[in-house]
């Protein structure tokens, strides 16, 4: 059973491009009132004009870099302030950048970390006295199915800050469950983005051949699951993951695949 987003109050973390900004799109487009956040005053507004026309309800934009803890404070005060509250919040800035384990430098570990698991935390803690108001808040997490299912070689810092989020959401449930407020984690796999696209015509039909419904996830297929946890038909679901990845985590082998 579906229920109305029309008129939540949503804040998307890494909102202007790629999933993050499918998710933006699908909670406008139910008529949410949303801010996303980004590095880039240009995505920002191009972000923020595409969202405008949009359903029902406004869309703006707020600069933020989720690894300065300064930075995310004002955020979600900026947030609660300008929406008059904060139904949802969507953790999903993230990056992935690629380092052998035997050449990974302190600084890129640290910087990985701080975006993917510490900026997870800390906007989710920075967020929880307008949650609180709510009455159904939610924090829905970006995750991935790498480092929680699977593994890639060159991405084990990435995949440890991914399946610390996980850890996150598990505990922090059992925290927020009084204040009736939910927190889950979408776990993505290979989903056609920007970042995705510049890597060619082979890599992408390389990706597609692993993955048994025989194409690559979209954006959309993300926010899909995103609503689905912001809806009142997850409000008694807490704590738990969703893998959204077209059934690549299943097969055994190459051959396991018909």
């Amino acid at each position: 059973m579906h229920h109305s987003l029309e008129g939540r109050r949503v804040l998307v973390t890494g909102g202007t491009k790629g999933i993050g900004y499918g998710i933006a799109h699908a909670f406008a487009e139910q008529g949410a009132t949303v801010i996303v956040t980004c590095r880039s005053e240009v995505d920002g507004e191009r972000a923020v004009n595409e969202l405008g026309a949009l359903g029902s309800g406004d869309a703006s934009f707020a600069v933020l870099d989720v690894a300065d803890p300064s930075a995310i404070m004002a955020v979600a005060e900026l947030a609660d302030l300008r929406l008059g509250g904060l139904d949802v919040l969507s953790a999903n800035a993230g990056i992935y950048p690629e380092s052998d384990l035997g050449e990974m430098s302190l600084v890129e570990l640290d910087h990985v970390l701080d975006v993917n698991l510490r900026g997870t935390i800390l906007i989710a803690q920075a967020c929880l006295p307008a949650l609180r108001r709510s009455a159904a808040g939610r924090i829905i997490v970006t995750s991935s199915i790498t480092g929680i299912e699977t593994g890639i070689a060159g991405m084990s810092h990435y995949g440890a800050s991914k399946a610390g989020q996980v850890g996150f959401v598990r505990s922090a449930a059992l925290e927020l469950a009084p204040d009736g407020i939910t927190i889950n984690a979408v776990l993505p796999g290979n989903i056609r983005t920007e970042g995705l696209e510049a890597l060619g015509h082979d890599y992408l039909a390389a990706m597609e051949a692993s993955i048994p419904v025989g194409r690559l996830g979209t954006p959309l297929d993300i926010a899909r699951a995103v609503l689905f946890f912001a809806d009142e038909a997850a409000s008694f679901i807490t704590g738990q993951t969703l893998i959204v990845d077209g059934g690549q985590v299943l097969p055994e082998s190459a051959s396991s695949m018909r």
